[in-house]
């Protein structure tokens, strides 16, 4: 590899970080061709975008790049692969879901969101993190609860207006 190539290289994975809030480090030397290929098709289902890199190359790409991935370099040891997710738990959940079968990835690190996660005890972790779509669907079902409360005292008051007053002092 030319130190052009290398150049190019190293701009392609700090644009991708740059891109990129949710990004895994893990490793999956080891895996024979069969399980690789499966792990392949189970990020392409998931929209998890798989990638095995350089450690000298990342590790320049995170230097140049205008996140702080504080510990996370100290983890590029060995074999590395690259996940990138626009959800942040979905590849936690593919690796845990991946070793039920083999003992592979291993999680390295994680990048959520300016949350540095080391180590791969810290994938039960990242596995219960919910999404933003999950948050906002959780604080909608806390917000609705009240409203519903009211409108079914309401109907058990028979819809007449004693009842109707009756319902709203006792929620008082």
């Amino acid at each position: 590899m030319t130190r052009e190539d290398k150049a190019t290289v190293i701009s392609d994975l700090t644009a991708q970080l740059a891109d990129n809030t949710n990004i895994y480090l893990a490793d999956i030397s080891g895996l024979d061709a069969t399980a690789t290929s499966n792990l392949r098709r189970a990020c392409f289902k998931a929209n998890v975008k798989l990638a095995v890199v350089k450690n000298t190359l990342l590790s320049k790409a995170m230097e140049a790049s205008d996140k702080d991935f504080g510990e996370l370099p100290s983890v590029l040891k060995g074999n590395t692969s690259l996940m990138f997710s626009e959800t942040g738990n979905v590849p936690a959940k593919l690796i845990k879901d991946f070793r039920k079968k083999s003992d592979k990835p291993l999680l390295k690190g994680a990048f959520i969101a300016e949350a540095i996660y080391i180590g791969d005890e810290q994938l039960d972790a990242l596995v219960s993190l919910k999404s933003k779509e999950e948050v906002i669907g959780d604080i909608i079902g806390l917000l609705q609860s009240p409203a519903k409360n009211v409108i079914s005292g309401l109907k058990s008051g028979g819809g007449k207006l004693a009842g109707i007053l009756k319902t709203l002092s006792e929620k008082e």
